[in-house]
């Protein structure tokens, strides 16, 4: 899970295999660690009780709380994006497509709706 920070915007990029275990056990997490030995923790999880898009930090945690039907909607089309604000803090989950730009694709990335554009280019 990629994780990206910019003011008061979080955003979390998502693999294949992570949406489908979000799907699946309603939990992703992931975790940083420091060389001062402290961890930052962060996680997408899917909650049946949730209503709203929402995130919270706390304990060097970062959570991002989505409701379940919103999540299994998400996860079972073609919708890039779930969206969201709690508060001021601005709230993406999207689905991470495979990069363009370099010559080893991730796999697990889901196909890039761009790809058949770009190679229609280098093809000219």
């Amino acid at each position: 899970m990629k994780l990206r920070i910019q003011d008061n915007s979080l955003r979390l990029r998502l693999s294949q295999k992570e949406v489908a275990r979000l799907h699946r056990d309603g939990l992703v997490e992931c975790a940083i660690g420091f060389p001062s030995g402290r961890t930052l923790r962060y996680s997408v999880s899917s909650s049946p009780d949730a209503t709203a898009v929402s995130a919270g930090y706390e304990d060097d945690s970062l959570r991002v709380v989505l409701p379940r039907t919103v999540t299994n909607a998400w996860a079972e089309s073609d919708q890039v994006t779930i969206e969201g604000v709690d508060a001021s803090v601005r709230i993406l989950v999207e689905k991470d497509f495979q990069c363009l730009h370099k010559e080893h694709l991730d796999p697990d990335g889901f196909p890039n709706p761009l790809s058949q554009a770009v190679q229609n280019q280098k093809c000219r």
